[in-house]
């Protein structure tokens, strides 16, 4: 009788969690999580609508007569498209890729399509994973994608080496969409921590640009490689948000209102900052972009903007209930909203500054990059977020070293003017001045 009288109970408490977690998502938008992130220059977005085309044409079967060619083309060159491995090459161990040299714009791109719902071989990669499962270089990664990128790295890694040392002032870019996002950032990952396999190439030749990315990293790992990894957000976008193992997601569809109850009452009752601590949980990879087209309450797409940071705190942690979550992630409308965002950018810029200044402003952006990325590895250090890696101050080591050497130079001052009063004191002993000056032995 006393558990039928709490039953009630029970069901008031959860309808009450539940109405809380609706009233929250359905108030907060996209814009709510880029407000206070500043906004990206043109220079610095330049390469992503280009990239969102490479990606786009991994997907074409004939570069040469393509068939679903975006307006203005893919801007590829087919006799500079060094390999194409689809399916059959790469045995379902990770998805197709292309590798393009770009004389251009002095780049070396390696381009990986996203998911395909057809293929079970993309669903094994996704769904070989559990929370925990991996760890890597202090952190945790999304296993199946590790073990992809591990594999790419292995197939192509010989081609890799002759480019970069062929071509030495050209850049390397790892650039990916969904779960060739994922594989993307873990190959970033791998080759930054083994350059010596690509002839110790410099780590800020090495970049990647993930595009709607899957969680694929924890926390410490994203804010630390948030100098060579840049993942790129349009408006709603579930994928970066979706806190859940897409495991989980997949392995529940028949049972998917149980999970989002269970889902509902946790986001309820777990704070944030506990979120943060745990070590296992991933995120989103590096440095965010975020493409905010929408307003709320308001109908149609307005012109688009773009905010970046590096978040630690707030990092894409909610999912907003917006009937574009999906279609968000499509790389056809990312690839058309980054270039309208661009096209934007480059008409403020004009008229066409001169050099000198082009080159300052480029400069400034670099030490903002610069002071964000070191601004949110302390951020993440305080925020005590597991294995958080703070870097050491930049007169530090030196301060260190100077001490070292200032006392190991007094002690070499010291030897030096003992060693030289005993010389004196022995040359006076034994040796005296004749009248014309010369030294002489004294008579005993």
């Amino acid at each position: 009788m006393s558990i039928l009288c709490g039953l009630p109970l029970v069901e008031c408490v959860y309808c009450l969690a539940c109405a809380r977690w609706a009233w929250k998502r359905c108030l907060h938008t996209a814009g709510h999580d880029s407000e206070n992130w500043g906004f990206a220059t043109a220079e610095e977005f330049e390469p992503i609508p280009r990239l969102c085309r490479y990606i786009l044409a991994v997907y074409e079967d004939d570069l040469r007569h393509p068939l679903w060619a975006p307006p203005g083309g893919y801007g590829i060159s087919p006799d500079l498209l060094l390999l194409k491995k689809t399916y059959e090459d790469t045995r379902g161990r990770a998805p197709p890729y292309i590798l393009y040299l770009d004389h251009e714009h002095e780049d070396i791109v390696f381009a990986i399509r996203g998911l395909n719902l057809a293929k079970e071989s993309d669903y094994a990669v996704l769904l070989d994973n559990k929370l925990g499962k991996k760890k890597y270089d202090g952190g945790y990664v999304h296993n199946g994608l590790l073990k992809a990128a591990g594999w790419v790295l292995d197939s192509e890694c010989e081609v890799l080496r002759e480019l970069v040392a062929k071509h030495p002032n050209y850049t390397l870019t790892f650039v990916g969409h969904s779960l060739g996002a994922g594989v993307a950032a873990m190959l970033t990952m791998v080759v930054v921590q083994n350059r010596d396999r690509l002839g110790n190439i410099d780590r800020k030749r090495v970049r990647c640009y993930a595009i709607a990315p899957a969680r694929c990293m924890s926390l410490n790992l994203a804010v630390r490689y948030a100098d060579v990894i840049n993942s790129v957000v349009l408006q709603d976008d579930f994928l970066p948000r979706t806190a859940t193992p897409l495991e989980d997601i997949f392995k529940s569809l028949f049972c998917l209102p149980c999970l989002l109850c269970l889902r509902c009452m946790r986001d309820t009752c777990i704070p944030e900052e506990k979120m943060l601590r745990d070590p296992r949980r991933l995120y989103a990879p590096g440095r965010l972009y975020h493409i905010v087209e929408r307003k709320p309450f308001r109908m149609g797409r307005f012109p688009p903007v773009v905010r970046t940071a590096v978040p630690v705190d707030g990092r894409f942690e909610h999912i907003v209930l917006s009937c574009n979550a999906t279609s968000d992630h499509a790389i056809i409308w990312i690839e058309k909203e980054a270039q309208r965002a661009l096209d934007l950018m480059l008409e403020k810029d004009q008229p066409m500054e001169p050099p000198a200044k082009q080159k300052m402003e480029r400069q400034e952006t670099l030490t903002r990059h610069n002071d964000e990325y070191k601004a949110a590895l302390q951020r993440a250090k305080t925020l005590d977020v597991p294995h958080a890696y703070t870097p050491p101050s930049e007169y530090g080591t030196f301060d260190d070293e100077g001490d070292e050497n200032s006392t190991r130079s007094q002690g070499e001052s010291s030897n030096k003017s003992s060693v030289d009063e005993s010389w004196d004191a022995l040359i006076e002993r034994h040796f005296d001045k004749d009248e014309h000056g010369h030294t002489v032995l004294k008579k005993e």
